[in-house]
């Protein structure tokens, strides 16, 4: 056993980050309360990537089979033309030198097996603990709930996502940039024989990604449309599925036969965020951090936000381990994780350009991504080696 053996944390959010984080923590002998402002763990947004770098930390967690059950194996991403659905560039995901291990799978179902695996490890799950602020005056953090009551910890690691109540208390409110973007998400029963594939379909100024869910029962879809008016921040804002056709309406024909489909269908405003420039602090009897949304929301044109809450949530565990909870795990922490999730959220945004080119850059884009597909099909695959391949837990 480490230095966390018999230390009481407080994770704050049952979502990937805190759960995958509270068993890494239990695993390691800490005694581990998770705090959730829902009244359930239940299901929530809609599908999500788990790439390599992900996979490695589940199976590191001991979670390698749960999430074989509970996901299936990605081929390929493919780009795509949105007006005539013919192929742009296919990064074939079973090539010989592609990371190992990329999962679709239902955000639900992460969560699922995540929450699982945190209460067999002895995690205390909480419900409706829905924290109003954190206070970090005095030797330890103290929380206090919407409902007025107040609690200490000794280690509080806030993975509360966009809207952290830690992150205010270190860093103040800070207001959020939109980004001109505004996505919908659905899920709509998948054709049979769907092959797992993630596709890409790009259009000037919008794109739409789907792939399927749950063995090929379900299929998920993400469309993206740049938009000038500002839209709420968050995923559960209900919309008519006819604002989704209508504004994906020049789009090929298997595009519009899923979104004929579409019955129920949530609009999501997408927001920039600096990363956090302070990742923890330690305190006279205690100390706090961020991991996941919480230290550095991302734009989803990665599928990183998952596999980023993965990789924080095992290097976060490991170091407090391995140093003992205090400054110097926390700078070491943030030494190891803040270079990397800024350059992950900086290719995110640009992936969000690429997708959208219009007029001759469209053009002169996809010719050259076609070019690339016949003369070196593993490539554009290759370029981003450095997210895929990394394995935090060695």
């Amino acid at each position: 056993m480490g230095r966390l053996a018999g230390q009481a944390v407080t994770v704050l959010g049952a979502g990937v980050a805190g759960l995958a984080l509270a068993r890494a923590l239990a695993l390691r002998g800490a005694e581990v309360t998770v705090l959730e402002q829902a009244e359930a763990i239940r299901e929530v947004g809609a599908g999500l990537q788990v790439t390599p770098n992900g996979a490695v930390v589940l199976r590191a967690l001991g979670l390698g089979e749960a999430l074989e059950a509970a996901t299936t194996r990605a081929q390929a991403v493919e780009l795509r033309d949105g007006r005539d659905g013919s192929l742009v560039l296919r990064m074939d995901l079973a090539r010989p030198k592609a990371a190992p291990g990329w999962h679709l799978t239902h955000r639900a179902d992460l969560i699922d097996l995540l929450a699982e695996g945190a209460r067999q490890a002895g995690v205390q799950i909480r419900l409706l603990q829905r924290i109003a602020t954190v206070d970090l005056d005095g030797p330890h953090p103290r929380l206090r709930s919407t409902q007025g009551a107040e609690m200490e910890a000794e280690i509080l690691l806030a993975a509360d996502g966009l809207h952290s109540r830690l992150r205010a208390a270190l860093a103040g409110e800070r207001a959020a940039h939109f980004t001109g973007q505004a996505a919908w998400r659905a899920v709509i029963p998948c054709e049979p024989g769907a092959a797992p594939v993630a596709e890409v379909h790009m259009e000037a100024g919008r794109h739409l990604v789907s792939y399927p869910l749950r063995g090929g029962r379900m299929r998920n879809i993400v469309a993206v449309e740049e938009r000038a008016q500002w839209v709420e921040e968050g995923w559960n804002l209900p919309d008519d599925p006819m604002a989704l056709r209508l504004a994906f309406q020049g789009f090929g024909p298997r595009v519009q036969g899923w979104l004929d489909r579409v019955e129920q269908v949530w609009l999501w405003g997408l927001f920039r965020h600096p990363v956090a420039e302070s990742w923890g602090r330690a305190l006279p009897q205690g100390m706090v951090a961020l991991l996941g949304d919480a230290a550095h929301p991302t734009l989803p044109f990665l599928a990183q936000g998952a596999n980023m809450a993965l990789e924080d949530a095992w290097v976060l565990a490991e170091t407090l381990d391995r140093m003992g909870p205090g400054q110097a795990a926390l700078a070491a922490y943030q030494a190891a994780r803040a270079p990397r999730c800024a350059r992950i959220v900086a290719a995110a945004n640009a992936n969000a350009r690429a997708y959208h080119l219009s007029g001759l850059r469209r053009g002169i884009g996809h010719l050259a991504l076609r070019t690339a597909n016949r003369v070196a099909p593993g490539l554009a695959l290759h370029r981003f080696n450095w997210v895929h391949g990394l394995d935090v837990t060695r």
